[in-house]
């Protein structure tokens, strides 16, 4: 789920930025205002934000149920009834709808490894609950191939698992006890939502950053107040292919940037260390580095003349991340990338950095997203 799950749709405020609808697809307010409410499980939070040194906030409101032990018939009785989200799965064109916290731990299945600390797992429970309840609300089924689905199970929206796939690959294939321990996470934070301003935020998120997270605006088009670039210095240590690298001729960088046509200035064999301020790959490709955004990635780049941004780079040579350094031998360029992603909300990776070292889900949410508070989808609805 990497790349454009939030934004996916329009290349300027894509990321679902209308005005929230007033009720959602299939359960209307008054049945959600006629049933119990999860707030008799569930203790709204105030939280603070993350520094270092100061006592931890208190932890995300949790369900006492034991996630071992389904709830029994009384208790499901007193519990308020869970929007529904109907998702198209793109291998098989089928639609399969559930309920949405059954939808959210088959999206955690897909977008987190298990192995990951159970505090970095609740993170993106929350953040996953938190992206399809705003898309609901909103009635966006954009992206959406078919008629009668809310959402794809791709990284055009979330990844998500399906529950065949949990139940014969997971719960009967092995994998119970990693399964156990995501509906765990998902039980844990079951109903929490992330609001800004009272209304559900969109919650961007990726696999690793190289240090930092970009502001919004710098990688898409409009500035998010709680889409700020944070510091995120966890993954360097623990994230596999941090630093990867990738060959390509002279050619194919042409090619694939659309620059076979163009008139190709010399320039200076200059270079910086670090990131790469003008390079020289020959008289057919000079390199410069013009800009860089506050995340530390490349905001704009002249090769051959040709001014491109760090993005556009990005998804013309497919690299890993807009944050990446270039080098030469011979007729091979070398672009080195540093993280996974477009860099915009909460780092995966540095999810699970900050829960090793003992940070809470609260505390990750908080430092990752600036500003925002918790609120439960049933309070949510009440408005």
């Amino acid at each position: 789920m990497k790349d454009f799950r939030y934004l996916r749709r329009n290349k300027s405020t894509r990321w679902h930025s209308r005005p929230l609808a007033p009720r959602l697809r299939r359960l209307s307010p008054a049945a959600w205002l006629a049933a119990p409410i999860l707030a008799a499980l569930l203790i709204p939070l105030a939280v603070v934000p993350l520094h270092r040194g100061q006592p931890a906030p208190p932890a995300l409101p949790t369900v006492t149920a034991s996630p071992a032990a389904p709830a029994g018939p009384e208790a499901a009785a007193q519990e308020a009834p869970q929007p529904k989200v109907s998702v198209y799965l793109s291998r098989s064109g089928q639609i399969e709808t559930l309920p949405l916290e059954e939808y959210v731990s088959g999206v955690l299945a897909a977008e987190m490894p298990a192995s990951f600390e159970l505090e970095a797992l609740k993170a993106q429970a929350v953040a996953a609950r938190t992206f399809i309840l705003r898309r609901l609300l909103a009635g966006d089924r954009s992206g959406v191939p078919v008629p009668g689905a809310d959402v794809t199970d791709t990284v055009s929206h979330q990844a998500y698992v399906s529950k065949d796939t949990l139940e014969r690959k997971w719960k009967l294939g092995g994998r119970s006890a990693d399964l156990a321990k995501l509906q765990r996470a998902v039980l844990e934070t079951r109903g929490i939502i992330m609001t800004y301003k009272g209304q559900p935020i969109t919650a961007s998120f990726f696999a690793s950053s190289g240090g930092y997270t970009e502001n919004s605006e710098e990688y898409w088009n409009a500035a998010i107040p709680y889409l700020r670039s944070v510091t995120s210095p966890w993954e360097k240590e623990i994230t596999p292919n941090y630093a990867v690298t990738s060959t390509f001729t002279i050619s194919e960088i042409l090619t694939r940037l659309g620059l076979n046509d163009r008139v190709i200035p010399a320039s200076k064999n200059t270079t910086q260390s670090g990131m790469t301020k003008n390079i020289s790959t020959s008289s057919e490709l000079p390199v410069e580095v013009l800009s860089l955004t506050t995340g530390h990635r490349v905001k704009e780049i002249s090769i051959g003349g040709t001014v491109f941004t760090g993005r556009e780079v990005r998804e013309k040579l497919g690299l890993r991340s807009s944050q990446f350094s270039w080098g030469r031998k011979g007729n091979k360029i070398y672009i080195t990338t540093f993280g996974n992603g477009h860099g915009v909300g909460m780092s995966q990776w540095g999810a699970n950095g900050m829960a090793k070292e003992g940070g809470t889900a609260t505390q990750i949410l908080k430092h990752y997203y600036s500003g925002i508070s918790f609120t439960q989808i049933s309070t949510l609805l009440k408005k």
